[in-house]
């Protein structure tokens, strides 16, 4: 009878020890490893960024654990389509194409593309579409493709070269195996706060970001707008505002 009642009791733990939940895995969000300041890898090789930061108070806010993982521009929404990141919060700019892809949170920042030439260059935009010289941009982006499409419907004269990141473009921009490189205005604000570039002008229209989920994510869809709600309301936005001056 006894070793009866252990058996049963014995029983009741393996069954309770399976009935029990596993804990939640941490959810991965897809970065851009050179964004500034919005999101990049720093130099002790840990994610950094305005949306970094951002993300992770709403994932404290939120009840969920995030980690950040940095991917490829060009294979980022792959990536999330594959399951081999939860979520997408990069600065990345929402457009029709992508839309098709994947689900969008509400706005959480508008900025604009610029191009960015070497401090002394006279480069002006209409220069830019209308001359024989290289442009650099960063392949996989919404920027890249507006240019592509308008050059192809405009005749315009430029040629491309393309790269992994807009600093990369810049730095060819230095060197002088590039005219221009085109980004978005952030980016550029701090490349030309940081060396010897200049703005040359806007192109495109103004650009929204929000953060990218697969389209059956409801509840991280639900989660990470609450969580952009929050945070816009709370002094806390102010204070990432001010580091990184976006």
């Amino acid at each position: 009878m006894r070793r009866n009642l252990l058996a049963l009791v014995a029983g009741a733990v393996v069954a309770g020890m399976v009935a029990m939940p596993a804990a939640a895995k941490p959810l991965i969000n897809g970065i851009d490893a050179a964004f500034p300041p919005f999101a990049y890898v720093d130099k002790s090789g840990q994610p950094a960024g305005f949306d970094v930061d951002a993300v992770n108070w709403i994932a404290e806010k939120m009840g969920f654990e995030v980690q950040h993982q940095a991917v490829a521009w060009e294979g980022i929404i792959p990536s999330l389509l594959a399951k081999k990141i939860d979520f997408i919060c990069s600065g990345m700019t929402v457009t029709a194409e992508r839309k098709q892809k994947v689900n969008f949170t509400d706005a959480y920042w508008e900025h604009r593309n610029q191009f960015v030439a070497k401090k002394d260059s006279k480069l002006t935009t209409d220069d830019v579409y209308k001359k024989d010289i290289t442009v650099g941009v960063q392949q996989g982006t919404s920027e890249y493709k507006w240019l592509q499409e308008q050059r192809k419907a405009k005749d315009w004269k430029f040629k491309f070269r393309v790269y992994d990141s807009a600093p990369m473009a810049a730095e060819d921009v230095l060197n002088g195996r590039i005219e221009v490189a085109a980004m978005n205005d952030a980016p550029a604000k701090q490349l030309t706060e940081q060396k010897p570039l200049r703005i040359v002008g806007a192109f495109g229209d103004p650009d929204i970001y929000g953060c990218a989920v697969r389209k059956e994510d409801a509840d991280l869809y639900k989660k990470l707008n609450e969580g952009y709600k929050l945070l816009r309301k709370d002094a806390y936005w102010n204070e990432l505002l001010k580091k990184y001056n976006p």
